[in-house]
């Protein structure tokens, strides 16, 4: 089940969302304001975010800012062109104007999860960790994690192969033609390097030595 978070202050407007949606067999999370809105996407990956523009304290410009990964549909009073213009060079995927259709509403909805569902193959996924193989990017229970190119050689590696131990000499053989310039004295540094940064990015440790052998994925 494909999971919506509507970001609303208003109640009625937030309660018929809802109403639709789970009506459709979407589950629903919710927020009335900003800042609850983080703390909600801090704790959730919803599939999609509709999300208001007028809220209290933080605006929804401001939240869409800062929300990555995630395909937000902008659902506003606001008609002015620019606005629209604005929000979705801001990183909106859709805006749609209140009051709005239902059905249009729920078809903007399948169209833009299905074109989320279609590009989630570039995407490898262990546990919290999402690494994206065309855009490179990298997160950590949603934080983005800036790696080097021969860090994230090795992470992708290791996420491909997320229950085995992965020797330091395969490790090398595998990403040589991407990362020449990583070598055997210089692999424990680049580990070292991408357990910090993943650590920074999520809070725990990520990766695990295996005395002797190499590294794999923590359990």
């Amino acid at each position: 089940m494909k999971t919506i978070a509507v970001i609303d202050d208003d109640i009625y407007i937030g309660n018929m969302l809802e109403e639709l949606l789970r009506g459709n067999g979407y589950d629903v999370l919710r927020a009335y304001s900003g800042t609850e809105a983080l703390l909600l996407l801090s704790q959730n990956k919803p599939d999609l975010v509709l999300l208001d523009l007028m809220l209290p304290g933080l605006s929804g410009e401001e939240v869409l800012l800062k929300i990555q990964g995630i395909p937000v549909i902008v659902v506003s009073a606001k008609v002015d062109v620019q606005d629209k213009v604005n929000l979705l060079l801001g990183g909106a995927v859709d805006y749609i104007t209140k009051p709005f259709d239902a059905a249009e509403l729920l078809a903007r909805i399948t169209v833009q999860l299905r074109k989320a569902g279609s590009s989630t193959s570039d995407v490898i996924a262990v546990g919290d960790l999402r690494l994206n193989q065309t855009s490179h990017e990298v997160t950590a229970k949603s934080v983005e994690a800036r790696l080097t190119k021969t860090e994230y050689a090795i992470l992708k590696l290791l996420m491909q192969n997320p229950k085995q131990v992965i020797a330091k000499s395969v490790i090398l053989d595998r990403i040589s033609q991407d990362t020449p310039d990583c070598t055997e004295s210089s692999l424990k540094q680049h580990i070292s390097n991408l357990r910090k940064k993943l650590r920074d990015s999520g809070g725990t440790d990520y990766i695990e030595s295996v005395w002797g052998i190499g590294y794999k994925l923590a359990e």
